[in-house]
Order: C-alpha cells, then structure tokens, then sequence
C-alpha cells in the first residue's frame, strides 16, 4: 500500500468524469505515485477516454456518462490501497532543448537581469545549469511545467499577459521555467526560445515528452537556431547537442 498518503478528495468531476486528489505537497516521491497509479487504471478500468496529470491530482475522463459513479469510486480505491508504488519507478526519458538566448529572441531577458541583478551572462547559466522535473503538461498542449528552478530566477508573472507569444518561447513564471509549444497569449517572462518543435498533432505521440521526464537547456547561437528550425530535427534528435 502506498505509505503516509491517501486521497483528501474523489467525486464526481462532470457527467464524464472523476477527480481524484491527493494531500501532500508536490514533490518528486508524490509524481512517481501519481503517474505509477495513473498507468494502473488505465490498465484496470475499463472507459476511460484520458487520464489529465496535475501537481496532486489525476482528473479521470470517461468516453461514456458514468452510470455506476458509487461502484467505480470503491474500485478506484481498492486498486489505490493494493499498490505501493515505492516498488514502480517511472520510466523516464532525458531531454536536451536548445534555446536561442539572443535579445531577438529573449524580449524580457534584459528586464529579468536587471531586477534579479544579474548579468545576461549569469541569467542564462543558472537556467541552463538545472536538470528540470517534468511535472504535467498543460495549459496549451504540449506546455510542459517544469520543476527545478534555481532559486535566484523566481520572478512573477505578467501583471498583464501579452497577446500573442511566440511558439517555442522559453519563459519564467513564479519559480518554474517553461516552453510555449505554439503561439499563444501568455504571461510568462520570456528569456529565450527553442527552434525545435514541442507538439505536432500529426504525430502518433503529439508531445515527445511525458510527466516523469527530465530535461535540460542549452545555449545556442541564432545561427544554429535557423539550422535546426530549417532542417525541421525530429523529437528523438533532442538528445543530441548539435
């Protein structure tokens, strides 16, 4: 049975679905045994449509109304007391992004140095030097929340969001760091973007990466930045750096 935790909250989410959530506080030992137990029901539970990870939750979404809601919330956690999950490890992949740091393509990088009394210099290697936990992936698909910030970046959001940020915008929000897929509105403090592609629905896995994920950035100049967009590398070339 899964130690020290249990669910502060199961009910009926909407017509289709069940949230599931947890009491404890984000942190690696809580993603392991969310995504541990989110395989398990999409292994015994018969319907479900998607399974949405969050920091201490799993929002379960059915193809059909559910009819037995009673029934199937005693069977979500009977499965919930017979697993352990310090016995399963997520099977993770490594991710290396590369990102363009130039002011064309960093907008806030300048403003972030000047209120974290960093130099551009100091900026890009603290954010380049963390190993990021991939929590869940949201608000945008493909949008990747990334845990593992150094301390001295945290910066709030936009007061004011800006109305169109571009695809691959690599930003700061708070004390996460993370990637806009495509373009969108957006509040995050963008300090540089990515020539690789984040999501493309086309694919059979539209997002390369997964909850359970590490990934880190590396810094590349505008020139490499056109090479990679223009040659179009695919998801598994991330791994190396060019």
């Amino acid at each position: 049975m899964s130690q020290g935790k249990s669910f502060l909250r199961i009910f009926q989410y909407s017509e289709t679905s069940i949230l599931l959530e947890l009491k404890a506080e984000p942190k690696l030992d809580l993603l392991n045994e969310l995504v541990v137990f989110k395989n398990l029901l999409y292994s015994n539970l018969s319907g479900i449509k998607q399974i949405t990870l969050s920091y201490k939750s799993l929002l379960l979404q059915f193809s059909n109304p559910l009819k037995k809601y009673k029934n199937l919330k005693e069977e979500i956690l009977k499965l919930y007391s017979s697993f352990d999950s310090s016995k399963s490890t997520i099977k993770s992949k490594h991710w290396n992004i590369p990102v363009c740091y130039e002011s064309k393509y960093a907008p806030d990088l300048s403003i972030l140095s000047e209120h974290l009394k960093l130099s551009h210099h100091q900026l890009i290697k603290l954010h380049t030097k963390p190993i990021y936990q991939i929590y869940f992936i949201g608000f945008l698909p493909g949008f990747l929340y990334l845990e593992g910030l150094d301390a001295k970046l945290y910066y709030p959001r936009k007061k004011s969001p800006k109305l169109k940020v571009s695809k691959g915008a690599v930003g700061i929000g708070g004390r996460q760091s993370g990637i806009y897929p495509n373009q969108s509105p957006g509040g995050w403090n963008i300090i540089g973007t990515s020539p690789t592609s984040m999501f493309d629905p086309n694919l059979k896995q539209p997002c390369f990466a997964k909850s359970g994920d590490t990934l880190s950035f590396y810094s590349i100049s505008e020139t490499t930045f056109k090479k990679i967009r223009k040659n179009r590398i695919p998801p598994n070339f991330r791994e190396i750096i060019l």
